[in-house]
């Protein structure tokens, strides 16, 4: 495949996804952008959830730490994390979702606002605009970083210019649209990625010749993969099932990017029967996700393919594995579905996240519809936060190293323990806070649990890995809880309002 023809493929995919953005905004309204009018089929919303869950991230990471045998997230421990969201989406459909819809919310942190006061709205969006930007940059970066490596650096493009170009393109399919269009092209995305992954974990088990449960068994024992239960270590069951329950409660429920699609649904029963879908479907897409990194290994090792090395750090990189194999050692259709699968992971992600972003900066933050909801407000919204994670990926690539970059994302992740904290409460408690006390409350939780993640095995001999988004909402629950002891008159009214309306 030659640099001129990749460029084709890439600019063909980006043409289908302006003529879906095309059919879906030319009865655009005011409110398409937002929730799409809440007529979004269900079944459509779930299947292009799977893309925007899965992300580039996983698409690369997930097969790459498969290998990693000493890694949390190595051999088939991944698994145990799937069983832990299965139960997440499950307590997201029978708990959040009724009362997101019982409050008729076009942002999910305006329950905050009824349960809480002001403050609290502000500080539970200001985690979640801190936590997207950084989480869908991150996201962003890895993907470009491949598609950079592989394809524009040859051609002595600028990096700086790949991600222009990429974003550019983003905003051109959402700004008129926003929600209404993603539904639609996170559907054909998430086509693109799985049968990417699909069709080369085909091809590769036809090349091992693998044909039974044995054959299967010798191979991945050649590569070190021989375990999918832990009981101790990092990788015990219980850490890794409590981590995914957590993660889809928080990476899901609580964000405003994963929910203003559940939002878009016809009526509470067809939002839950997304959610229902959405685990089983997600349970098997990312059986096959690990399959494929299991295989991937394998044949990396049948015929001498050693891990590629960082151009940046110098260091083998595991997240390269699967592009140089499809790219460098399969057939050329593996290598366009490869391009495809990456680039739709990509944008799944990113597209989705630049119009959570602006939604929930205009109504968190600017009281948007209360000001008269103009157009050309919501498009320079758009667009400064487009611009916003463009600036962020160009300053990760220049001045970080991968070490860092992998920190930064780390810590973002830590912002979703405050708004588990404070969701949490709101739901299980029925104890009045004082509304000016929970931005203190959510930076120290923040703090603190920063802290735990980074130094726990020194301090404990204990390290804490992705359950650390269960103590970090543990530390703000309690924090809250003694607030509520604080003599308090500015949150009362706000806290019989919500409970009058979710009777």
């Amino acid at each position: 495949m030659t640099p001129t023809f990749i460029i084709s493929v890439v600019l063909a995919y980006f043409a289908l996804l302006i003529f879906v953005s095309w059919l879906t905004s030319r009865n655009a309204d005011r409110e398409s952008f937002y929730l799409g009018n809440r007529r979004a089929p269900w079944f459509i919303v779930s299947f292009g959830m799977i893309g925007a869950t899965l992300s580039g991230v996983t698409f690369i990471s997930v097969p790459g730490a498969i290998g990693h045998v000493d890694g949390a997230m190595g051999q088939g421990s991944y698994i145990q994390v799937l069983f832990g969201y299965i139960i997440g989406y499950w307590i997201i459909a029978s708990v959040l979702l009724p009362i997101y819809y019982k409050l008729n919310l076009t942002t999910i942190y305006g329950y905050l606002e009824e349960r809480f006061g002001f403050l609290t709205r502000k500080t539970g969006a200001s985690f979640f605009l801190l936590s997207r930007v950084i989480g869908a940059a991150f996201r962003l970066y890895l993907v470009a970083k491949v598609l950079h490596t592989f394809i524009f650096h040859p051609w002595g493009v600028p990096f700086w210019v790949t991600i222009a170009v990429t974003i550019l393109f983003i905003y051109t399919y959402t700004y008129k649209s926003g929600i209404k269009t993603i539904i639609y092209t996170d559907t054909v995305q998430t086509l693109f990625m799985l049968a990417a992954v699909g069709l080369t974990t085909y091809h590769i088990i036809t090349n091992l010749e693998l044909s039974s449960i044995a054959d299967y068994k010798d191979a991945f024992r050649e590569v070190g993969i021989t375990k999918v239960f832990f009981t101790e270590g990092t990788r015990a069951f219980w850490k890794q099932f409590a981590s995914g329950l957590f993660l889809a409660l928080v990476m899901t429920g609580l964000d405003q990017d994963m929910m203003q699609k559940n939002l878009s649904c016809r009526d509470l029963k067809s939002a839950q029967k997304n959610m229902y879908t959405l685990s089983g479907t997600m349970f098997f897409v990312n059986l096959l996700f690990v399959l494929f990194g299991a295989v991937l290994y394998v044949y990396a090792f049948r015929n001498g393919i050693e891990i590629p090395i960082d151009a940046d750090t110098g260091v083998p990189n595991r997240d390269l594995l699967y592009p140089e194999i499809a790219l460098n050692h399969l057939t050329p259709l593996i290598g366009i579905l490869f391009i495809l699968g990456l680039i739709a992971a990509a944008y799944s992600s990113a597209d989705s996240a630049m119009t959570a972003l602006t939604t929930s900066f205009l109504f968190d933050f600017l009281d948007f519809e209360k000001k008269g909801g103009k157009i050309h407000i919501r498009r320079w919204v758009h667009l400064g936060f487009a611009l916003l994670i463009f600036t962020v990926i160009v300053v990760a690539w220049y001045y970080m190293d991968t070490s860092v970059i992998t920190r930064i994302f780390q810590i973002a992740g830590l912002t979703y323990g405050p708004l588990l904290g404070l969701f949490s409460y709101g739901i299980i408690t029925k104890r009045k806070v004082k509304d000016v006390w929970v931005p203190a409350v959510c930076v120290l939780a923040l703090v603190v649990s920063t802290l735990l993640f980074m130094y726990s095995d020194n301090w404990f001999g204990y390290k804490i890995g992705f359950e650390i988004l269960i103590y970090n909402g543990i530390i703000t629950f309690v924090l809250l809880l003694l607030t509520s002891f604080f003599p308090t008159d500015d949150s009362s009214e706000a806290t019989e309002s919500v409970e009058k309306q979710l009777i």
